[in-house]
């Protein structure tokens, strides 16, 4: 069984930083593409990044692309997410994913275990 713990959530003003982290344990963390995600109540959940298992290839949404970067540690088995000059619409909850694959995945449906998720809020 694998876990997904995420952690670094939290309100920050409009312009500021957050960095989540997303510690897996239970199974060979090298083995899993890792995703992150998020979820405004009463909409659906939308693909935010992924990244594959060896970290070198990476892929965002374009409402985030040039502001957050997902990376990952294998040696600590956790994923992150810098994310960099937010705004308001960034407030949600976000969720880490992985999936035993190669490759990257941005299909929320394609992963197989989730997180229970950390709430970010951008004030403006």
């Amino acid at each position: 069984q694998v876990q997904l713990v995420e952690s670094g959530g939290g309100l920050v003003q409009t312009g500021g930083s957050l960095r989540l982290s997303c510690a897996v344990s239970g199974r060979t963390f090298s083995s899993y593409v890792m995703g992150w995600f998020r979820q405004v109540p009463g909409k659906d959940r939308e693909f935010v990044a992924t990244i594959a298992r060896s970290g070198d290839i990476t892929q965002y949404a374009n409402s985030v692309k040039g502001r957050f970067t997902i990376s990952r540690d294998n040696a600590k088995n956790t994923v992150y997410l810098q994310m960099n000059s937010l705004k308001p619409e960034d407030t949600a909850v976000y969720y880490c994913a992985a999936k035993y694959a190669v490759g990257i995945w941005t299909i929320e449906a394609r992963y197989d275990y989730w997180g229970q998720g950390t709430q970010v809020t951008v004030s403006s």
